[in-house]
Formats: structure tokens, C-alpha cells, sequence
């Protein structure tokens, strides 16, 4: 499996990284966010544009994004806007979802943004495609928060990333029971084993599924998101707790 280095983190390579969102729904919100996210030492910081209240307007989505890179240092950024299909916050027209992620990319302020797979297929090899002309890492993403799919289609899913031109597949899903976690924890395995060829990302979101956000390097996923000053998925633990764990799992296993 490849790594990705992206400012001074390598992804893919000793502990999973830390991803801690930060979601304050104002500018000035955010900047106090990210005050307090960054004495939690976190290894990414994603922001969630879909809780910004005036994430509509490109001006205003750029003016923050340019503010919040100068007080993240050298702290890799993400951009997100997780659509309302896959848990978000607003819902907006495709094209100016395709308009706002064009914007960020070619600025290159964020390092790495996060586009999802089961948006329209033209839009997705064209928001890649740019990615990858401005020097931008994308996340492809999935997010089920209502079941577990079978193992074959997430493998399946996973796979498509890939050939997408992902530089880190993700997928999300919710477990109704232990079963569906281990369903995940297999399928991460078995991506690890079989068929990844770069850094991906798995997560069994829930209080079922915290085990995954845990262990997820034993079985082969590289990163984890944990909460800040709020989470933005069910399941996400403070950062000092999952250091904790997470320093114990790498260092016996």
C-alpha cells in the first residue's frame, strides 16, 4: 500500500491519524473552534462547510477558508460539505455544490477535499480531475447511516473509488448490530489484504461500532475522526481519549 504525505503527516504509515471536524455554524464560532481543536494536537482538521450559515455565498465560504488555514499552521485541512443525502446539515442545488468544491480546489487553501462517490458520475471525474491538476488530495466518500450494506458492496464500493482516482476511499456505515460491525471490521481486512493499493478509510458509525474507531490500523484503515468541541458523526470519541487507546492498540499489537 502506498502512503500520502500531506504537509508534515504520512498517511498510511505508523498511528492512524486523527481527524477532528470543526463545525461552528459563524465565523467567529469557527475561529474559537479552532482555537480549542488546535491545543488537542490533532493530525487533520476538517472543516464541515455544510453547518456554515453562509456557506450559499463563495465569497464568504472563501474569506473563512483562508482564515481558518492560517490559524490550522501546518495542520493538514479537509474540506467537506457533506450533502444533506449523506447526513449533512443543508441542502444545495448540484451545481453549486460542483461550483463550491471547484472554487476550494483551484485555490488549493484546503490540502485535501472530500468528494462523495454517489454524486452524479461526470461531476465526480471532473471534481478529480481538478483535484488532481491543483496539486489537491481527494477523500471519495460514502455514508450510510442507515445500515450496514453486505460486505460485497462495500468492497465493491470501495474498489470504485479507487479506480475513481481517489486518494483515500472512505466509507461510513451504521451497524443494527455486532454483526454489521464485524461485517465492517472483515471487509477492512480484507481491502487491506486483497485489493487496496493506497490509504483507505472504514467507519461502523454508533455506539456498536466505536470498537471500529479504535482498531481500525489492526485491520487496516488509516485514519479515525474524533470529536472536538462537537462530533459531526454518531460515535466520535474526544481526542485525548483515542490517543490514549489508540497509543495502547499500535504499541502491543
Amino acid at each position: 500500500m502506498q502512503t500520502i504525505k500531506v504537509r508534515d503527516i504520512t498517511i498510511g504509515e505508523g498511528l492512524p491519524k486523527i481527524i477532528v471536524p470543526i463545525v461552528g455554524s459563524s465565523e467567529q464560532e469557527l475561529m474559537s473552534e479552532i482555537e480549542k481543536v488546535m491545543a488537542m494536537e490533532p493530525d487533520i482538521i476538517e472543516w464541515r462547510a455544510d453547518t456554515f450559515e453562509f456557506v450559499e455565498d463563495l465569497h464568504s465560504v472563501m474569506k473563512a477558508l483562508g482564515k481558518i488555514s492560517e490559524l490550522v499552521k501546518n495542520v493538514p485541512l479537509l474540506f467537506t460539505f457533506r450533502t444533506i443525502h449523506e447526513g449533512g446539515n443543508k441542502e444545495i442545488p448540484l451545481e453549486y455544490y460542483e461550483q463550491l468544491m471547484v472554487k476550494v480546489i483551484q485555490s488549493r487553501v484546503a490540502d485535501m477535499v472530500d468528494v462523495e462517490l454517489f454524486l452524479d458520475d461526470m461531476m465526480v471525474k471532473r471534481l478529480v480531475s481538478s483535484a488532481k491538476e491543483n496539486q489537491v488530495y481527494v477523500v471519495l466518500s460514502n455514508h450510510d447511516f442507515q445500515k450496514t450494506p453486505k460486505k460485497e458492496e462495500i468492497i465493491s464500493r470501495l474498489i470504485d473509488m479507487q479506480n475513481l482516482g481517489a486518494d483515500i476511499p472512505k466509507i461510513a456505515v451504521m451497524p443494527k448490530n455486532k454483526e454489521d460491525v464485524i461485517t465492517l471490521l472483515e471487509v477492512t481486512n480484507i481491502m487491506k489484504e486483497k485489493y487496496a493499493d493506497r490509504p483507505f478509510i472504514t467507519i461502523s458509525m454508533g455506539g456498536d461500532g466505536l470498537i471500529s474507531r479504535l482498531s481500525c490500523h489492526v485491520f487496516g484503515s488509516v485514519a479515525t475522526f474524533a470529536s472536538g468541541v462537537s462530533e459531526s458523526a454518531p460515535g466520535q470519541i474526544p481526542v485525548s481519549e483515542l490517543k490514549k487507546v489508540l497509543a495502547i492498540i499500535h504499541k502491543y499489537s
